[in-house]
């Protein structure tokens, strides 16, 4: 069965920082992403990465201040998050769309249940 459960979330002030994780099982994977909702909008990607060539892709209004790292050994994937905004306020999820082509198009496989991450100004 495949999942991934995503954990660190909480509330931070502007400026400050977060490092969420996810734990994958269930499936070998190559490719590991992560997006984000916040209330009332759309789905926005956060980044896409290739395990294999290291190649990370991150999304315009997070580069630079997101960095996606990976612990092989335990199946899980790091999104360290500095510089924090009130407009990164969201419901993070990890996921996995197979290919590095379907995560930069948003069609994700599979997601958890996503951790809450809450910036005040």
């Amino acid at each position: 069965e495949v999942q991934l459960v995503e954990s660190g979330g909480g509330s931070v002030q502007t400026g400050g920082s977060l490092r969420l994780s996810c734990e994958v099982s269930g499936f070998t994977f190559d490719n590991i992403g992560w997006f984000r909702q916040a209330p009332g909008k759309a789905r926005e990607r956060v980044s896409c990465t290739t395990i294999s060539d290291d190649t990370t892709y991150y999304g315009a209004s997070v580069q630079g201040r997101f960095t996606v790292s990976t612990d092989n050994a335990k199946n899980t994937v790091y999104l360290q998050m500095n510089s924090l905004k009130p407009e990164d306020t969201a419901l993070y999820f990890c996921t996995t769309a197979g290919t590095l082509r379907n995560c930069l198009s948003g069609d994700y496989l599979y997601w958890g249940r996503g951790t809450r991450v809450t910036v005040s100004s």
